[in-house]
């Protein structure tokens, strides 16, 4: 499958960036079966690609995501297969995806749509985007990897109430929560999100693999088998060309140029 070939989404490589551009914007870029395997075959493409050192996900028209296309649920729908075939792959490609993933919010992300952001790395987001839970609106619970991201960014309490409560959250709200990485006016938005893209894909993307890793290892590990995989990653980045980089450029008083090495 080539880029060309992408029937759900936009895939553009362009300056060390892959964006990925969900493209059903009249189903307000409702998930199908189609548009996840889409995905995590882009995210599986970029990750192979050494060119690329940082991958944007955003929405073509007025949503993000609205969650799935529920034309294709119905009382015969096996839900445990339905996640394990169709979301289960595609939220594994995020979090074992290496180099930075951006979710550039430009309008709801409802569901599996808010799953999607909350998996990212960092959420920019516009002080009219919405964050929906919506699950219980279909007396279903949140899926996708909601109830692991969310409670790991805004604690339990707050977790639990946005996944029962199904309260939407304004862009603005989800910066004070912790979920928005920086709120962009719309008028600037194009341009405010190239900008912080282009300033994560110049950062050491080999030590920023290790941090996201060691990171999250670290949530389910005991102190001292974390501090010892703490030492574990610090000598991988001590071997980096970038390291190396950084150091001459610290003694050279300039700005490094890191290439994720």
């Amino acid at each position: 499958m080539g880029s060309e070939d992408y029937q759900t989404l936009q895939y553009i490589s362009e300056n060390n960036i892959a964006t990925i551009k969900l493209n059903r914007p009249k189903a307000y870029n409702a998930f199908t079966t189609d548009m996840n395997k889409e995905i995590t075959h882009a995210l599986k493409s970029a990750a192979k690609n050494d060119a690329i050192r940082c991958v944007v996900i955003t929405g073509n028209g007025k949503a993000f995501c609205a969650g799935e296309d529920l034309a294709g649920v119905d009382e015969n729908t096996n839900h445990a297969e339905f996640l394990r075939k169709r979301y289960h792959p595609m939220m594994k490609a995020i979090k074992e995806f290496s180099k930075p993933i951006i979710a550039a919010v430009n309008g709801t992300a409802a569901g599996a749509g808010m799953s999607l952001a909350l998996a990212a790395d960092f959420r920019l987001v516009q002080p009219e985007t919405k964050f929906i839970s919506a699950f219980m609106n279909i007396g279903l619970v949140p899926d996708s990897g909601f109830m692991y991201s969310l409670p790991r960014l805004v604690g339990y309490a707050k977790a639990l109430e946005i996944a029962v409560l199904g309260k939407p959250i304004t862009g603005e709200e989800a910066l004070q929560l912790g979920l928005a990485t920086e709120v962009i006016d719309p008028h600037n938005w194009e341009a405010k999100v190239q900008q912080f893209s282009s300033s994560v894909a110049a950062m050491p993307t080999k030590a920023f693999a290790l941090i996201k890793r060691y990171m999250q290892d670290g949530m389910h590990q005991p102190y001292e088998d974390f501090l010892e995989n703490e030492a574990q990653a610090q000598r991988i980045a001590g071997m980096t060309d970038d390291h190396q980089e950084g150091l001459r450029a610290f003694q050279e008083k300039r700005k490094p140029e890191f290439h994720g090495k």
